[in-house]
């Protein structure tokens, strides 16, 4: 992974990390350029936000720790703006046979980068990295969004704050090819867990299988339905 910028290895790097395969494929990949990375996790409130924080922990805790700072949790309940949303009252979460597109969060990447690229500018971090992947049907996950926010940080709070989407270009298959040496079993992609494992019922389980499938890469993920 290069940057568009150059070199950029003396540079710190914040990565909006969310315990999924995309996040924590960036966040080594990042480590591995010998860049300070610094993992942001944010905390909505949604029904699967406990057993996917424990599981970013234990992924970062697998890591080099040269360069990787501290997990950084902020706090943004929703549950004010979603009301009764699947995500929040885990009632007819979408399942595998839904598509992609019944998994959309209202504005996700938008509350995502509001309160995270105040941090950055606040503590000093020019890039902000999310694990956008080629062929994501979100319109807050485009170029031309991720463009917009930047300008209205940098009138916001005057910071330069590039937000970086290195697998734009990549599927999840080829992301898990470039983590195959990870443990990846501690990342997590579930929105619907049972007993702090992966259900193997939901939307995101399902994806998360067809992409072991197409690396080929074995999926020793616990299942609580295989």
């Amino acid at each position: 992974m290069s940057s568009s910028s150059g070199d950029r290895s003396h540079e710190g790097v914040a990565v909006l990390a969310s315990g999924g395969l995309d996040s924590a494929v960036l966040t080594a990949e990042f480590l591995d350029e010998g860049r300070v990375v610094q993992p942001i996790y944010i905390r909505f409130g949604l029904a699967w936000e406990v057993t996917e924080e424990a599981h970013l922990r234990r992924f970062l805790d697998t890591l080099p720790s040269a360069g990787l700072q501290p997990l950084v949790t902020l706090e943004l309940p929703v549950a004010d703006t979603y009301g009764s949303h699947w995500s929040l009252s885990a009632d007819d979460v979408p399942d595998a046979h839904t598509p992609d597109e019944a998994v959309y969060l209202p504005g996700r990447n938008l509350l995502l980068l509001a309160k995270s690229s105040i941090w950055c500018a606040l503590n000093g971090y020019p890039v902000i990295a999310l694990g956008t992947l080629k062929g994501n049907p979100f319109a807050d996950s485009s170029r031309e969004f991720f463009g917009d926010v930047e300008s209205l940080v940098h009138t916001a709070v005057d910071h330069h704050l590039e937000i970086a989407t290195p697998f734009s270009e990549l599927d999840k298959a080829h992301v898990l090819e470039l983590g195959r040496h990870l443990q990846l079993h501690h990342t997590f992609s579930c929105i619907d867990p049972t007993a702090g494992v992966h259900c193997g019922r939901c939307n995101k389980c399902a994806e998360r299988r067809r992409a072991f499938e197409e690396a080929s890469i074995d999926d020793v993920t616990s299942y609580a339905k295989r």
